[in-house]
């Protein structure tokens, strides 16, 4: 008991000599929580008060929502000796000066942010990460270029940081580098359905002088070289395609997202119903009687039907 309380005495001694002033960054963890501030304690001889208005630039912050009894939390000395007795802090002003270090980090390692949006702005919108206000622009919130930014407030996006600048507290995120590599996997799992040997049937969406792109569906498509289109020689697939038409194809080969098609694949199994003809003009046949070859040739020709 007694060693309990010469502990609680040096306590006291200590935080005599503690001496807090404005601009000072610390550590605390809250022990209270009302509708206007929250309390810390700073081991000092009077307990921190930090005033909801410096909890947070973001205007979705809510005191008894996103604080919670236990927390530690980093704040900054803004009025050491206020007139209610208390020292008053800043988290915001502490985030302000210690945040970009930590988004400096995230931006090297690609952190995935879940932002939700508060505003719409020209040309983009805002959200706020780690409490710093950030802005996405139209051309890096979806995958294409978004014209009504405004129904994406209140929505939110997976987005990583795009610029950084600590020097003129700017941070730029964007959604369409994670909306890509969603896309991009998602299809990755679907060609992983495909096989070689399969057997596919597509649009024609695309036309170049080297081959046709078929569209498959599923945003998934292949290329049917020209080699690959007929057994006849062309020199465009224009020549016996044309841009819509549907046609079936077996896949030859998958690397990564490249699919490889033949449509003649298809065809070179299939038995030949056709008979060729070649007409001969009259005076070339040897029956006939315009015919005046007496050659030996034409000679064994003769009740010879071609």
């Amino acid at each position: 008991m007694a060693e309990e309380n010469m502990k609680d005495f040096e306590d006291e001694i200590n935080r005599s000599f503690k001496v807090l002033k404005e601009g000072d960054i610390l550590e605390a963890p809250i022990i209270g929580i009302s509708d206007t501030e929250a309390t810390v304690d700073l081991q000092y001889y009077t307990e921190g008060v930090i005033p909801l208005e410096e909890c947070s630039h973001d205007p979705s912050f809510s005191i008894k929502n996103d604080l919670n009894i236990g927390d530690i939390v980093k704040v900054m000395v803004i009025d050491a000796e206020s007139a209610s007795g208390n020292v008053v802090l800043s988290m915001k002003a502490a985030n302000d000066e210690l945040v970009w270090d930590e988004l400096q980090k995230d931006f090297e390692d690609h952190t995935v942010f879940s932002v939700k949006i508060t505003e719409a702005v020209p040309a983009g919108v805002v959200g706020f990460v780690k409490g710093i206000r950030a802005f996405i622009p139209a051309s890096k919130l979806a995958l294409n270029y978004v014209e009504d930014t405004d129904s994406y407030v209140g929505m939110t996006v997976e987005a990583v940081i795009l610029t950084v600048e600590p020097e003129h507290k700017k941070l730029v995120l964007s959604a369409k580098a994670i909306a890509k590599e969603q896309a991009l996997a998602e299809k990755n799992l679907r060609i992983g359905r495909l096989m070689v040997g399969d057997i596919v049937e597509g649009t024609i969406e695309r036309m170049e002088s080297y081959g046709v792109f078929i569209a498959l569906g599923e945003d998934i498509s292949g290329l049917c070289h020209i080699s690959q289109i007929t057994n006849k020689f062309i020199k465009s697939p224009k020549e016996v395609l044309k841009m819509g038409e549907k046609v079936k194809a077996k896949i030859l080969k998958i690397e990564g997202d490249r699919i490889s098609l033949s449509i003649k694949a298809l065809k070179e199994d299939e038995p030949d119903t056709e008979e060729e003809t070649f007409d001969i003009p009259e005076e070339y046949n040897a029956d006939s009687e315009e015919s005046h070859d007496e050659s030996p040739f034409a000679k064994l020709l003769q009740g010879i039907k071609l």
